[in-house]
């Protein structure tokens, strides 16, 4: 089964003035910690509410320092369940975005046909999706961790 995952993370920013600014920065920062090796992960700014279910900005700014609320969200192939597909995507992003806390929204079912995937005879015997005819990186199978173990 394949899924998308979307993880919240509480990125920190400092000597910012407004907002936006603190916005800008956080996609930049985290950007630049996720790539090249998740460069298919979204970033996008995430969404807050108050208690009374206001919405308010993805920034919050004082004393010139900021807590910038992000969206990343990935494709995670060949997994049993969406516990796993948590539990990859988390592990994944959190390898790179060390010391930023990061909580599991969302995990959905990738249609097959709608999937970026190619199903050729690498991906359907488990091989990496990263080695299709386009060059481009669809990002990991991750039907294991990185040191080759069965999560």
């Amino acid at each position: 089964m394949d899924c998308r995952v979307a993880v919240e993370a509480a990125v920190p920013v400092y000597d910012v003035e407004t907002a936006d600014e603190a916005v800008r920065i956080a996609i930049s920062k985290t950007g630049e910690m996720l790539n090249p090796d998740l460069n298919y992960v979204e970033i996008d700014t995430g969404t807050r509410t108050s208690p009374s279910g206001e919405r308010l900005d993805p920034a919050f700014v004082a004393a010139d320092e900021a807590l910038v609320a992000l969206e990343l969200r990935m494709d995670v192939f060949n997994v049993d369940r969406d516990e796993h597909a948590s539990r990859v995507a988390r592990k994944e992003i959190g390898k790179r975005l060390r010391n930023i806390p990061l909580k599991v929204l969302s995990v959905t079912e990738i249609d097959p046909e709608s999937s970026d995937r190619v199903n050729d005879a690498s991906t359907a015997t488990g091989g990496s999706a990263s080695d299709d005819e386009s060059g481009r990186d669809r990002g990991p199978d991750l039907g294991d961790d990185a040191d080759g173990e069965e999560l």
